[in-house]
């Protein structure tokens, strides 16, 4: 479970494990539908970031990184994340190993006519 350290009104410090990694890989394969973009976006951007590192922000990718949280960091002015790098590595395979069929998924929502909302004709 992941350690948030409140510092103050406007700070938080979050620490991750390699556990924590497998828990957002379980919570994305078991909601593969609903996260599937986010899914694809982690799996193609984590490179950037030389698998060590991601701004769940930067891509507007962070609802299930707040899932595992439990909450929302940005409620706060600043956050800083601590974590191994096995953290990134795992969370990196467990996304490689999501990444053909959150494709396929999104890609039957397009031909549905749905656009982005997957979960309108695909069910968990």
């Amino acid at each position: 479970m992941p350690q948030v350290d409140i510092i103050n009104d406007t700070t938080l410090r979050i620490t991750l494990r390699l556990e924590d990694a497998t828990t957002m890989i379980q919570m994305a394969q078991q909601n593969q539908a609903e996260y599937a973009q986010e899914i694809i976006t982690i799996y193609e951007k984590m490179p950037v970031f030389e698998y060590t590192h991601f701004c769940f922000y930067a891509y507007d990718s962070a609802r299930l990184f707040e899932r595992l949280l439990g909450m929302d960091p940005k409620a706060y002015l600043s956050f800083s994340l601590d974590a191994p790098e096995s953290f990134f590595y795992a969370l990196y395979g467990g996304m490689a190993a999501l990444y053909e069929s959150s494709q396929h998924l999104l890609e039957q929502a397009n031909v549905a006519g749905t656009g982005s909302d997957v979960n309108a004709h695909v069910s968990n």
